[in-house]
């Protein structure tokens, strides 16, 4: 997946080609088969209108609105994507990074079908907390739980922050470990070194899948029996954990296929 900026990493006066840049290369083939997605200036900003309107135009497969606050905005970007005449299939994310945003998460989530992701900016709420950025980040850990609630609650996906120190490999690691752990289901990044370490750690290991096999294939044979109570390796096995598992072997097919194109 790719995400192209046109907000912080493009200065006002080359937003406006930058754009037509950055939706020329969103039509081209050679990023595919990679989900290309195009983050475009908030609403209110000078830039906002002919942003949105360029990617519902283009073959952009999801568009990435900065500084999301309430499920009403949501409600008005998809009903501006529906009044543009953009395809079904064109995504609205949605980045939560303000206090506000982080106690409306369900809120947010839930407000449309179209959207399909959340994604936590980090480097905008650490600072609207006046907190710092720590290892661990103890100061947002509250807010990061919050959010993958909200997420989860509304069945959304959600994307962790970004990781400031490129040359910190293991801060990184870390950091992407911890945010495996909290439920994200992966992280935004903003550089190469960092995509390897990333697959790794949010892609199923290798225990995982063996874990999930095994219960998946225990639940088929009580299934055959006609038993309801399931047992692998000595642990008993509930319904959730079955889902669980299926989800798990589920996203190990999809990796398969993305990485055989």
């Amino acid at each position: 997946m790719l995400i192209f900026d046109l907000e912080d990493a493009v200065g006002p006066d080359a937003k406006a080609d930058s754009r037509i840049r950055v939706c020329d290369a969103v039509s081209s083939t050679g990023y595919r088969p990679r989900e290309i997605v195009v983050r475009i200036n908030g609403a209110g900003t000078d830039w906002h209108d002919d942003d949105l309107a360029a990617v519902a135009g283009s073959a952009a497969d999801g568009v990435l609105v900065p500084k999301v606050e309430t499920g009403k905005e949501v409600q008005a970007l998809a009903d501006a994507l529906d009044a543009l005449d953009a395809p079904p299939s064109l995504q609205l994310w949605a980045m939560i990074e303000t206090p506000r945003a982080i106690l409306r998460a369900e809120e947010i989530a839930s407000a449309s079908d179209r959207l399909t992701v959340l994604v936590v900016g980090t480097n905008d709420l650490v600072n609207d907390l006046h907190g710092l950025h720590v290892p661990g980040r103890a100061p947002v850990a509250p807010a990061l739980s919050l959010a993958v609630l909200g997420a989860r609650a509304a069945g959304k996906a959600i994307l962790d922050g970004v990781f400031n120190t490129i040359a910190d490999e293991a801060g990184f690691r870390a950091e992407a470990q911890q945010g495996r752990e909290l439920g994200f289901d992966g992280k935004t990044l903003i550089h190469p070194s960092q995509v390897g370490p990333a697959n790794e750690l949010f892609g199923p290991s290798e225990k995982e899948l063996a874990d999930a096999r095994k219960i998946v294939s225990a639940y088929q044979e009580a299934r055959a029996a006609g038993t309801s109570v399931i047992t692998v390796e000595g642990r008993m096995i509930e319904s959730l954990h079955v889902r669980d598992a299926q989800r798990i072997l589920a996203l190990a097919d999809l990796i398969s296929e993305l990485q055989s194109q």
